[in-house]
């Protein structure tokens, strides 16, 4: 489920899985914190990295509109709604091969400002020089959206500014 490129949901898992049910799925997933490290620890295996893949970054908020006591809601832009909502900020970085046409999720970071002091700018820095440091992955370009593009993330690391490129839209 981690790692799926079609169908995320636990009915479809559990279709295709015969040892789990959906509710056994979802009280396992109840009780268990999936963290960045994780999702990179189940995903680094099926990784087909190549020189000229790309690193993209986006942001995204999860609608929690109707949520009253849930933890990590807060008010925030969506660029879906367009507007302000109640929702839960997640940045996350995917791993591009062009050449085969697949991608793969290999980190995120909840957004939470009052718990962790980070900016969503401050996520993406953390999670490239993951990216470069910690998981030596292979890739020609970092696509993200134009307002991530700062000084700092252009010139960082051993980084030439041609690997940046901001998306357009």
């Amino acid at each position: 489920m981690l790692i799926s490129q079609i169908n995320y949901t636990l009915t479809n898992f559990a279709d295709h899985t015969e040892k789990f049910s959906q509710d056994a799925i979802n009280r396992y997933l109840t009780g268990e914190k999936i963290t960045p490290h994780l999702v990179w620890e189940n995903v680094k295996g099926q990784v087909a990295q190549i020189a000229e893949g790309y690193l993209v970054f986006d942001d995204t908020v999860v609608d929690k509109n109707f949520s009253f006591k849930m933890d990590l809601v807060r008010r925030q832009w969506s660029g879906d709604a367009p507007g302000i909502i109640k929702g839960v900020g997640v940045v996350t970085c995917v791993y591009v091969n062009p050449a085969l046409d697949q991608f793969w999720i290999i980190d995120f970071r909840l957004y939470d400002p009052q718990e962790d002091g980070k900016t969503k700018l401050d996520h993406v820095h953390d999670m490239l020089a993951n990216c470069v440091y910690q998981k030596e992955l292979l890739f020609r370009f970092v696509l993200m959206d134009s307002w991530y593009v700062t000084k700092e993330i252009m010139l960082f690391g051993e980084l030439e500014k041609d690997l940046l490129l901001p998306a357009q839209g």
